[in-house]
């Protein structure tokens, strides 16, 4: 009988995703590991293998569909000796929800995420998950307005409307709206809604860019964080002066071999070894507790069009500064082209942020969530400063900033680390030992 393709999960946090581009079409045969088609996650463009062979019978999903969820029927494989016509039911390109009740009576809570509802005949469009939060607090999303594509309610829209503590596990509550002669509100003031922007600016020029899955997660991860992590932040100038020479020799030396290493490649490997030396410090919040690791997985923070990654280099303390450097470029370059996996670009304790080839002398680094700490780097730049002896000289020094989450790391604890740091870089030989 036919058989459904389905939308596959690609990550274990992906709930939807985009089918940038069908790689067969409709009568095509198929053999099982096939890729088929390219889709795009939150974070990169992934390629889709077929499981079973057969021939294309019917493609459910054309190709650009965003916003598809996981596990929607994309497209029919028929095998040997089947055609189109034994497609006797066509599957719907979008997961079908049942109609709300219309009888009498309390209605019954869905098990998962609840269909979503429809306000004066016009579907209210909603994510899977904050139909599922919605359902949980009790909300009524018909009366909640939506910050996302279309105006689809996302998790932000339903997380910021609070429930009163009586009314919580009863009947759905509608956001309070505000009235003139309401009380002024005492708590954090809730960022102003898409409608009321858009009002704003209806009588200016303007273009409206809308938000790709990259940009609604990057924006909702780093809300998070500077919500929830009491970030605090350890500076301190470094000389690299040793450094740059001792760069210029092994250059010399790996020229003949195509090996060419970066500022940023000692910084890495810099970082590995200070979290080696400072074990409490390479580690991470796990909500109810710490989890220090054993390894120093760096993360490091590469720009690309829309939005960044921050690929993962393993076990960063074991592997020479030749090895950092090459995986460095190879991630960076398959992150520019969206290609990495998302083993590739999840986990490690530590990142790093460089804007110094940007010409940024020094920033403070939003932490990304669940690390202990980020170092941000600013270029080096030729400045006087007073040597041992006494007298004024010139050198090239380099200002760095450890944004911190005091939760994991305490201040002298994330001094200690950051000196650690300072010590590897200004005595670069010692990344060798």
């Amino acid at each position: 009988m036919p058989t459904e393709i389905l939308m596959p999960a690609l990550s274990p946090t992906m709930e939807e995703g985009t089918l940038a581009k069908w790689l067969v079409k409709e009568g095509d045969t198929v053999s099982a590991g096939d890729v088929i088609a390219e889709i795009e996650t939150d974070k990169a463009t992934m390629e889709f293998e077929a499981v079973d062979e057969g021939t294309m019978g019917r493609i459910l999903v054309p190709e650009g569909t965003a916003e598809v969820r996981v596990n929607t029927p994309i497209a029919v494989l028929l095998e040997d000796g089947e055609n189109a016509e034994d497609i006797t039911q066509p599957t719907a390109s979008a997961p079908q929800t049942p109609a709300p009740a219309t009888g009498e009576g309390t209605p019954r809570e869905p098990a998962e995420a609840p269909p979503a509802p429809r306000n004066d005949g016009n579907r209210v469009f909603a994510s899977p998950l904050a139909r599922r939060i919605a359902a949980q607090k009790g909300l009524d999303l018909a009366q909640i307005a939506g910050s996302g594509p279309r105006g689809r309610i996302v998790k932000a829209d339903v997380e910021q409307v609070s429930v009163p503590p009586a009314e919580q596990g009863t009947a759905p509550v509608s956001p309070p709206s505000p009235t003139p002669t309401a009380p002024a509100q005492t708590g954090p003031q809730q960022p102003a809604s898409a409608d009321a922007v858009l009002k704003t600016y209806a009588d200016r020029p303007h273009t409206e860019v809308p938000l790709d899955g990259m940009r609604r997660t990057i924006a909702a991860r780093l809300s998070e964080a500077k919500q929830t992590i009491p970030h605090f932040y350890l500076r301190r100038d470094i000389r690299l002066d040793a450094l740059m020479a001792f760069r210029k020799q092994l250059n010399d030396q790996l020229a003949s071999r195509g090996v060419k290493l970066s500022v940023n490649d000692f910084i890495i490997k810099a970082c590995a070894q200070a979290l080696q030396e400072v074990p409490a410090a390479n580690a991470v919040w796990a909500g109810d507790r710490i989890l220090q690791l054993t390894p120093s997985d760096v993360a490091v923070a590469v720009a690309i069009e829309g939005g960044l990654f921050t690929p993962v280099l393993r076990d960063a303390q074991q592997k020479t500064l030749s090895t950092l450097s090459a995986e460095m470029k190879d991630l960076a370059a398959r992150a520019r082209d969206r290609k990495l996996a998302p083993h590739e670009y999840q986990g490690g304790s530590f990142a790093i942020s460089n804007l110094g080839m940007f010409g940024i002398d020094n920033f403070d680094a939003v932490i990304n969530p669940p690390h202990g700490a980020i170092l941000a780097v600013g270029a080096g730049v030729r400045k006087p400063v007073v040597a041992d002896d006494g007298s004024l000289t010139v050198a090239t020094v380099m200002s760095v900033t450890l944004s911190v989450d005091h939760r994991v790391i305490d201040g002298a604890l994330g001094a200690e680390l950051l000196q650690a740091i300072v010590q590897g870089l200004e005595n670069p030989i010692a990344l060798l030992a």
